[in-house]
């Protein structure tokens, strides 16, 4: 199931608390390359949220782009919701937020940046059990670089901010 989540015209809290719904222990994994402007932005929410959000129930993983390594620690943590967050070009507009199952990753057209595609990550995952969702943000630019664009900046904090009140 594909959510159309954007600033306007969608209650974007809310599809993500509905996603949350029955949520115990939470994984949320910032995908992304540090050195790569935009496609920071899955890091960096998850980044921010370290230390303001209870560690005994939430998770909060910065895979960079190689989730993989964090296989065995997510399963281990026996999560009931993993979220991923990531930045991939999906031909929206920059700053745009889509909320994906795993199984729309085979027919949803996303590009993105890490070593071994989420289709593949979430398959594995699949063992936990967990209710899986793929966050993903449209960057503006993904060049070589340390900034992030002010309208992935923009939906970076807003997903911060509703991320902090849905994990608290």
């Amino acid at each position: 199931m594909v959510w159309v989540l954007s600033e306007r015209g969608c209650d974007v809290e809310g599809v993500l608390r509905e996603w949350f719904r029955g949520a115990g222990r939470v994984v949320v994994v910032g995908v992304g390359n540090p050195i790569r402007m935009d496609d920071f932005v899955g890091m960096k929410i998850v980044q921010d949220l370290k230390g303001k959000v209870p560690s005994d129930r939430v998770m909060l993983i910065e895979a960079e782009t190689v989730p993989e390594n964090y296989m065995q620690e997510i399963i281990e943590f026996k999560p009931t919701h993993v979220l991923i967050i990531d930045a991939a070009k999906m031909g929206l507009k920059a700053g745009e937020i889509r909320l994906i199952s795993p199984e729309d990753l085979a027919s949803y057209p996303a590009f993105s940046t890490h070593m071994l595609p989420l289709r593949i990550f979430c398959e594995y995952l699949k063992t936990t059990n967990a209710e899986m969702g793929l966050l993903l943000i449209e960057p503006e630019k993904t060049d070589f670089g340390e900034e992030i664009t002010s309208k992935v900046q923009s939906a970076s904090h807003n997903i911060y901010e509703m991320l902090l009140t849905l994990l608290s």
